[in-house]
């Protein structure tokens, strides 16, 4: 549906543009967007191949896991129907981990396999299990530690201090996460 919506308005904006009689404004656009996207991928780029360098690096070592190990506590309290030691609460706490460290491209594999797990678990396959809910809500609202494309996005547009935006992105996206899952455990006992 989105797609269609996209489609609409890039149509009905050029349409707009040659009946107006303003199509080299809209040939300029075409030109100059090309160049851009190529300067913000050629700047993103190094960034995010360092950081996803680096969580592969710590997934092989072993240290993702270790650094799982100090989740699964808060975990087992969050998804009270994961058995212990089920393999969605490792997906689950590397999604977690990914996306603290602003890796939203390295999280999405993991949560991926984490809502398969979780499939796994659910009993009314063609519904959505409470566990499921509360994952969509933590990877949705997760805690951002290091905003890398941010700040790779401030660096690219000379922002003067293009990591001033970490203790702001951390505080907001703890307080989103905190009042996502209030209004998880809110909806799931009222529904139960």
């Amino acid at each position: 549906m989105i797609n269609k919506l996209w489609i609409f308005f890039i149509i009905s904006g050029a349409i707009y543009l040659i009946i107006n009689g303003k199509a080299d404004i809209l040939n300029a656009e075409i030109l100059s967007s090309g160049k851009i996207t190529l300067d913000l991928v050629l700047q993103i780029f190094p960034l995010l191949a360092l950081w996803l360098g680096l969580m592969n690096i710590a997934k092989k070592s072993g240290l993702l896991n270790k650094a799982s190990q100090f989740i699964y506590p808060v975990l087992s309290k969050i998804f009270p129907e994961v058995p212990k030691g089920h393999e969605s609460l490792s997906l689950i706490s590397s999604n977690i981990i990914s996306n603290m460290f602003g890796l939203g491209n390295a999280a999405t594999p993991f949560g991926l396999k984490a809502m398969e797990s979780l499939q796994t678990l659910n009993k009314e396959k063609d519904t959505a299990s409470r566990s499921m809910i509360t994952f969509l809500v933590i990877n949705t609202c997760g805690i951002t530690l290091v905003p890398t494309t941010i700040i790779s996005l401030r660096m690219m547009h000379d922002s003067t201090d293009p990591t001033n935006i970490v203790i702001p992105c951390m505080i907001v996206s703890t307080v989103s996460l905190l009042c996502g899952l209030i209004i998880d455990r809110i909806f799931s006992r009222r529904y139960k």
